[in-house]
């Protein structure tokens, strides 16, 4: 049986315009997969604002899943150092194989939720590659959708 996940990142876009991508795709619950969920820069999308909004205006839950992201020193090789993405897939995917990721949820968990994260495009943004490494060891049940 299929679980449908879809990621939606919360850069370049309006309230309005994310709140109703998550409406529209029947979300019940967002699990945040960045390191950090306060920053003053994420504007609507800071913890604790998130969550009400996600109640209120989708009716969906919201959960920080910090193991689901990248440490401090990977990020800022990728983004502030201008890193490349091959390295950064690579050291990804390497820290979740070490966190032995997969034993600590269960496909359906993931089904009717949305992975958010920062980056406005999924293709070099860590949330795809979750999915990509949970479907690897969960034989493909993950059906992925970005907004």
């Amino acid at each position: 049986m299929s679980m449908n996940v879809t990621t939606i990142g919360f850069t370049k876009t309006t309230a309005e315009n994310f709140f109703g991508r998550i409406k529209a795709a029947g979300v019940k619950r967002v699990l945040d997969v960045r390191l950090h969920n306060t920053s003053q820069l994420a504007g609507f999308a800071k913890s604790d604002d998130l969550a009400y909004f996600l109640k209120t205006i989708c009716g969906a839950g919201y959960v920080h899943e910090p193991l689901l992201a990248p440490t401090e020193e990977l990020m800022t090789a990728f983004k502030k150092e201008k890193g490349d993405w091959d390295v950064f897939r690579n050291d990804f995917m390497s820290l979740m194989v070490e966190r032995q990721v997969q034993n600590h949820f269960k496909p359906e968990a993931f089904d009717s939720s949305c992975l958010l994260c920062s980056e406005d495009k999924p293709h070099h943004c860590h949330r795809t590659l979750v999915c990509d490494y949970l479907n690897g060891k969960w034989g493909g049940k993950l059906s992925v959708r970005h907004l």
